[in-house]
């Protein structure tokens, strides 16, 4: 078929890539996790947003044909990304995440950003809404992978600048309020300094920098306080504070080993809050049981495997912290999202990547993993293009 051909089906059937059949061997491995995972994700959705959808709009299909629309948005960018040599997307995202970095402080202006349950993180534009602190995730991943695996070979000026944006970007997060989400940026970021080799001086001082940061936040929130006090004995408030963790915890307890079947959720018949974003997993577990939730373990398991490999096998350092940061972001996350439903960690509003409702969240967690891929194809076979 003609190189033509091939463009046209991947831009007008972006589930179809017939390139991919050249790919390196992980490439391809992780091409098709990533799709197994993101149809897992929309027969959950379905399932968990029906109910909610048809009282909330009258249409019971309608958060899951929105998820459709932005699934095929994502994997329009993911197979375009899976296309772009790494080096040219480091240099065109330095403009981008500036930019996004601008929607994120538009979130802080009154009467701009749009505020959901007592938080400021979207923007409305037109009829579309979109949190720009999930779109800054890959971008954050791409400077990061950039500044510190290149670390020798750039300015001072610009190691500091890059270091000041970074603390900048995650500060405007944390302001929204969205702690879960600061953190997790900062954290990623953090690893990846960690695993470029950075003096452990530089390390430590951030570490504890973001520990004192975090811990000022749940001083002068008194919500956040009381998140992490329901979360250590959820029960002693039942119908307050702990009543999210109590229902997520009656869902994956009701499961039992195979699970009450797709749609025969009961916690999610208003029982469950947020149940297709937050606390899908829960859906998820009580729908599926133990059995379920064990493949999706081993989904995770596989798809982290798989990454860690491309990132051991490449070449440049850029390359092997962009594949760390991307397993960071989908895999890492995904583990803490079920631990918050599970109870193990404090609730959060971190959403299940590939799984949880919104565009925001499906676009930039396709981005991230188109980024792996694209790791993939240029470490494990492909040609390599230099960074230097």
């Amino acid at each position: 078929m003609s190189n033509s051909t091939s463009t046209a089906f991947r831009y007008l059937f972006p589930f179809v890539d017939l390139s991919a059949r050249q790919w390196a061997f992980e490439a391809r491995l992780l091409r098709w996790l990533t799709l197994i995972w993101l149809l897992v994700g929309l027969i959950v959705l379905f399932s968990a947003s029906y109910v909610v959808a048809d009282a909330e709009q009258g249409d019971g299909l309608y958060y899951f044909r929105m998820q459709i629309l932005w699934v095929f948005v994502g994997l329009i960018i993911f197979n375009t990304l899976t296309h772009i040599p790494i080096k040219a997307v480091i240099n065109a995202s330095q403009l981008l995440c500036v930019a996004v970095f601008v929607l994120i402080v538009a979130t802080l202006i009154p009467g701009v950003g749009l505020t959901v349950n007592g938080a400021t993180r979207w923007l409305l534009i037109g009829p579309v809404s979109i949190q720009p602190s999930e779109l800054i995730k890959p971008l954050l991943l791409l400077q990061s992978a950039r500044i510190f695996g290149l670390w020798n070979h750039i300015r001072l000026d610009i190691r500091l600048g890059w270091i000041l944006f970074f603390v900048v970007i995650t500060g405007c997060i944390l302001m929204q309020p969205n702690l879960s989400t600061a953190a997790l940026c900062g954290l990623v970021i953090w690893c990846i300094a960690l695993a470029s080799g950075l003096p452990l001086k530089y390390i430590s001082s951030a570490a504890l920098s973001g520990f004192a940061v975090a811990t000022l936040s749940m001083g002068l929130r008194d919500y956040q306080r009381r998140r992490l006090v329901s979360f250590l004995n959820p029960w002693e408030s039942p119908t307050g504070d702990g009543y999210q963790l109590v229902q997520s915890l009656l869902a994956i307890g009701s499961g039992g080993f195979w699970g009450a079947g797709l749609g025969f959720s009961y916690q999610k018949l208003f029982y469950l809050p947020i149940q297709y974003t937050d606390f899908i997993f829960s859906v998820f577990a009580e729908e599926f049981g133990f059995v379920g939730t064990v493949f999706l373990l081993l989904l995770l398991l596989l798809y982290a495997t798989i990454g860690l490999r491309v990132a051991l096998r490449a070449a440049q350092p850029v390359h092997q912290l962009l594949a760390l940061g991307a397993i960071l972001l989908l895999v890492g996350q995904s583990i803490l999202n079920i631990g918050v439903a599970a109870g193990l960690l404090p609730t959060t509003g971190l959403p299940f990547p590939l799984m949880s409702y919104g565009g925001s969240s499906m676009i930039g967690s396709l981005a991230v993993a188109a980024l792996l891929v694209r790791v993939a194809r240029e470490s494990c076979g492909a040609e390599v293009v230099s960074l230097s």
